[in-house]
Parts: structure tokens; C-alpha cells; sequence
């Protein structure tokens, strides 16, 4: 379908870098609709104080200021020392109070990175998740593998299924949990969930599922990351408002949300804020790309008049 592009060219920064697909497809579709793109590395941001200017080096030598932007998608927020990811995310705050539209904001970031912080805001809000027990202690780690049986050990930060693993054993649980012990990790431990190997990845935008898939593994790991495939899925309506919820608790303007249901209840494992969506364009009809753009353009058209009624 041909996007018509919007009268007034609007400067977007894609906060991520040339090497990412999803990048390279965001900047071609939001191109197309008439946006003018800037390619920000995460890792080349430099804040300057009191004038209260953060501004980006480029590979060429020029440099750009975020705040002459009109918006800032952000598509990339890599791993480093705990001084490096937090001034990453606090410079997204930092944009924002200065009155930058930023897409994921900086408040749904930190909410998602850490899957402790996440679970933990779905379950006050009441929406079913795996029963969790999240300690630095290693004896209580052991006896939740008593308590509980089988539990799945996640990294606290991490994504495409990596570090996961399957912890049926107590004699086993001693020796994973000491090597996490002497890492200084957190031990973060769910109820195993038999699922059929499969479970469901819906895509929110604006508050509404854009697209889903069904995720079928060789092993109770579903991720598309580890081999897993991809199907296509119509949500049923309760589903569907799971996601829907999970994305509106979480105050996001999209996110990809992981739905297993074990046993005929549907539990949220996941919340994703920068999702990708290559396995999920390949078996849906809806342009996930563009729908995602059009919804930025949108949202700055909104912030642009909120900022004006203001009189910002």
C-alpha cells in the first residue's frame, strides 16, 4: 500500500545504529513519508551543562544537536557498565524535560530492561505471571527449587532467550547458583510452565494489537533467537486485551508482549519496549514498519500541539 507523506517534513532521530534491521527499515519507511532521519549512536552522546545541549558526534565529524530534533525513536540501548546504561537512559530523561518527543520514553525503558521491575509493576496490577522469586540469597534460591519444583533462571538483564536456562534438579540448582553467586548476579527464578513448546508474541501500537504470531519451539525455549518458528496467529479477544493491558500498565507507546498459556491460562512472561518484529512481518499481512511510523508522526503532530497549547 502506498503511504502518502506528511506536508511538513519532520527531523526524526532513530537512536541505534546503520547495522540494525530495524533501523534500516524504519528510516526507509519514515523517509518515505516525507521525515528527515538521523542516525543516533547510543555510545557517541555528549551532554554539555548548564546550557543544558546534548548533542551527537557523527562518523563524518559533524555534529548534531537531539533537542534541534522533532522526535527520537529509540530502536538501541546496548549493554555496557552500570555508569554507561545509566547515563544512556538518563539522557533520554534529560531530552524529554527539555521537550523532546522520545518513543520508547526513557520511564518504559527502564521498566522493561529489567525483569524484575517488569513482572513485578504486571503483577500489582493483577494480570497473571509466573509464580517468581527474585533474592541475592543463594540458600533461598535453593529452596525455591524445593518449594517449586522446576524453575526457569533468567538473567535480570537480557533478551532472545540468552542466558536462560531449565533447573529441574536441586543438585543441579547448587551448581548454576553458585557460578551465579560468584558472578554477583541476582538469582531470578520462575515456575516452569509447560506450554507445548509454543506460546504467542502480540505487537501493541497506540493500544492496539497490530499483529501476532504463535512461536513454536523444539524445546520449551520459543524464542525466534533460538530456532523457534513462526505462525500465523489471530488473538482471541482475551488475549488480546492481556497485551493491551500489559502495554497500558506499562504506559507504552509499543511494545511486544510474550503471552504462554499453560494448562488453558494465559500468563504474561514478557514485556519487550524495543521490540523487533522480523518474525512476526513474516507471517502477518499488517506492515508493522509502517504502522509503527505513521503512529510516530502522529504522536509528534500531538506533542507539537500540546507543546503550542501550552505555549512551550
Amino acid at each position: 500500500m502506498e503511504r502518502k507523506p506528511f506536508f511538513k517534513k519532520k527531523r526524526i532521530g532513530i537512536l541505534g545504529t546503520a547495522k540494525g534491521s530495524h533501523v534500516q527499515t524504519m528510516s526507509i519507511v519514515l523517509q518515505g513519508l516525507g521525515a528527515e532521519i538521523t542516525l543516533v549512536d547510543p555510545k557517541r552522546l555528549t551532554s554539555f551543562l548548564p546550557q543544558c545541549s546534548t548533542v551527537f558526534a557523527e562518523s563524518d565529524g559533524l555534529v548534531t544537536n537531539l533537542e534541534d530534533l522533532d522526535a527520537l525513536v529509540v530502536r538501541s540501548l546496548p549493554g555496557g557498565s552500570l555508569e554507561q546504561v545509566i547515563y544512556r537512559v538518563n539522557v533520554l530523561h534529560h531530552l524529554e524535560i527539555l521537550g523532546l518527543k522520545v518513543i520508547n520514553n526513557a520511564s518504559l525503558i527502564e521498566k522493561t530492561v529489567d525483569k524484575f521491575f517488569t513482572t513485578a509493576l504486571l503483577a500489582n496490577a493483577g494480570l497473571p505471571v509466573p509464580k517468581t522469586i527474585v533474592t541475592e540469597r543463594f540458600d533461598q534460591a535453593i529452596e525455591a527449587v524445593r518449594q517449586i519444583g522446576a524453575v526457569v533462571v533468567k538473567p535480570v538483564f537480557g533478551s532472545l532467550g540468552k542466558g536462560i536456562v531449565l533447573v529441574e534438579d536441586p543438585d543441579i540448582a547448587h551448581r548454576v547458583f553458585r557460578a551465579l553467586e560468584m558472578g554477583r548476579y541476582i538469582y531470578y527464578l520462575q515456575e516452569f510452565l509447560p506450554n507445548g513448546n509454543e506460546d504467542l508474541r502480540l505487537f501493541v501500537v497506540g493500544g492496539q494489537v497490530v499483529g501476532a504470531m504463535r512461536r513454536r519451539g523444539q524445546n520449551w525455549k520459543t524464542n525466534i533467537a533460538c530456532g523457534s518458528t513462526a505462525e500465523t496467529y489471530k488473538p482471541e479477544k482475551e488475549i488480546a486485551q492481556l497485551a493491551i493491558r500489559t502495554a497500558n500498565i506499562l504506559k507504552a507507546d509499543y511494545l511486544g508482549v510474550d503471552i504462554l498459556i499453560s494448562n488453558g491460562t494465559p500468563y504474561v512472561i514478557e514485556a519487550n519496549g524495543i521490540p523487533g518484529w522480523t518474525g512476526l512481518q513474516s507471517v502477518t499481512e499488517a506492515d508493522i514498519a509502517g504502522i509503527l511510523a505513521e503512529y510516530i508522526l502522529a504522536e509528534i503532530k500531538k506533542h507539537e500541539y500540546r507543546n503550542k497549547k501550552q505555549g512551550v
